[in-house]
């Protein structure tokens, strides 16, 4: 593999600063928000993208894809993955998961970094990877609120990292389809808390799901 492949990782993804920005998660109770989403400047949303086409909306300006684990594996063996609605709409993506070392991505891996980039570095889009330095910041700020070392969310690693990026004065990020549910292993009842200071803040509205 040539050297120059591996990209540098980053905390900031160059949205532009008085952009308006959707933020938009997988929570099954979503609701109908297209409107307010495909209004966004910057739409940023998840994986497989809940809703993408109807009622979450068409425009998807950032795609976080998760580069650790089996979602990657599946979507590595499937030939027609660049092919997906929302992979083709993307204008840039998201890697959440710093790059691991060979040495130490076994003896069963994990860490789906460098095929990832080989699958989607010839769409010639942007590829964001955020760096180890966030993912300290990020556990930082979850640790006080739960117990043992935090594994904090793909959702919750970008939007860190997009607020964290995102001016002062901007107007709040628009949050819809947080559920602050799923895979156990994460601190979602933390999660849910910094949510809520960010909104108290004024750096972000966590739009209600639907009942």
């Amino acid at each position: 593999m040539p050297a120059d492949f591996d990209l540098p990782e980053t905390d900031r993804l160059a949205l532009p600063p008085a952009a308006s920005l959707a933020i938009v998660g997988n929570a099954p109770e979503i609701g109908a928000a297209a409107r307010g989403i495909d209004e966004a400047d910057c739409v940023v949303r998840f994986n497989n993208a809940a809703g993408f086409g109807g009622r979450t909306g068409g425009r998807v300006t950032h795609l976080a894809l998760v580069n650790r684990g089996g979602q990657m594996r599946e979507w590595l063996a499937d030939p027609h993955f660049l092919e997906r609605p929302v992979i083709r709409a993307a204008q840039a993506f998201i890697l959440p998961f710093p790059m691991l070392p060979a040495e130490a991505n076994g003896p069963e891996p994990i860490c789906w970094t460098r095929e990832a980039l080989a699958l989607l570095r010839p769409t010639g889009r942007p590829i964001h990877i955020l760096s180890e330095d966030l993912h300290d910041q990020a556990r930082g700020v979850l640790a006080p609120r739960t117990d043992g070392r935090p594994n904090p969310s793909t959702g919750f690693l970008v939007t860190f990292a997009l607020l964290n990026d995102r001016p002062r004065n901007a107007d709040p990020a628009q949050a819809y389809g947080f559920g602050f549910d799923g895979w156990p292993g994460h601190p979602w009842a933390a999660e849910r808390a910094w949510f809520a200071e960010a909104q108290a803040a004024g750096r972000l509205h966590l739009h209600p799901l639907e009942d």
